[in-house]
């Protein structure tokens, strides 16, 4: 568990598409990336939604203030967000560390989230020594000393052999975040578990996973989705830790129907 701090959070860069005044739907990115790792998926929407995706505390254009960043604060950071937005009952969607945001926003301000779509994540993500010796291998060498590892978790084997261009996207962001802002992230998610938050839950949730995720396996994130009563969970075939950005239309149809099955179109 985590507790939001006191404080109005950082609030975040963000890009807003569609109609003003429509449903709204809200993304949050993953770790090393940020919002544009949406775009393909955005522009397969309906253009009658109001559509917000965010840059992550220290990713992107957002600030980057000095570390640590507990979950709570990067939780906060979204509210806060969506407070000076006036955004009431989105539908929050986060891949992997976005995905543990979305269910603390879950937990915590259910004011601004009346569903969500939580992909390729979980209560807790990794183990701490898996973490610490990332953490410690980032310091002392840079983002770069992880890259290449990272990519190979991300991807499916398909997009590897037949889409180059999109791995290298995937290493500019990466090396575009600042450190600061990576090694604050990762040691986020090395200190959190929100088990007994989500198993807590009670909204419209849907889970996708991707059949060849190094980094978040699909049976994880299936167990996820148990915690939570009437969540329903999708794989998508072909992909890694990225279906966004490897099946967009097929992200995107999962998602706008989980939209109308929940009337929020």
């Amino acid at each position: 568990m985590f507790i939001i701090p006191d404080s109005k959070g950082v609030t975040l860069h963000t890009v807003e598409s569609g109609a003003k005044d429509g449903p709204t739907v809200v993304f949050a990115h993953a770790l090393g990336s940020d919002l544009s790792m949406w775009d393909a998926v955005v522009d397969a929407l309906p253009d009658h939604l109001r559509l917000i995706r965010m840059d992550m505390r220290g990713h992107g254009q957002s600030p980057c203030p000095d570390g640590p960043y507990p979950m709570g604060d990067l939780v906060g950071d979204a509210g806060a967000t969506l407070d000076a937005l006036r955004v009431k009952g989105c539908v929050f969607v986060g891949l992997s560390i976005g995905g543990v945001i979305a269910q603390g926003l879950a937990a915590e301000r259910l004011d601004l989230v009346r569903g969500m779509v939580i992909s390729n994540t979980a209560v807790k993500i990794g183990t701490p020594w898996v973490w610490e010796a990332r953490i410690k291998k980032v310091r002392k060498s840079g983002i770069d000393a992880v890259v290449n590892a990272n990519i190979d978790r991300w991807f499916s084997r398909a997009t590897k052999r037949d889409h180059p261009e999109l791995l290298e996207d995937a290493r500019a962001r990466m090396r575009a975040t600042p450190l600061q802002g990576y090694l604050g992230c990762m040691e986020a998610i090395a200190d959190t578990d929100l088990y007994e938050s989500t198993a807590a839950l009670r909204l419209p949730t849907l889970a996708i996973a991707g059949s060849e995720d190094g980094s978040t396996p699909a049976d994880l994130v299936r167990e996820t989705a148990a915690l939570i009563p009437g969540s329903r969970f999708e794989l998508i075939r072909g992909t890694g830790h990225m279906p966004p950005v490897e099946k967009p239309d097929d992200f995107a149809a999962l998602l706008s129907g989980f939209l109308r099955e929940i009337g929020h179109f």
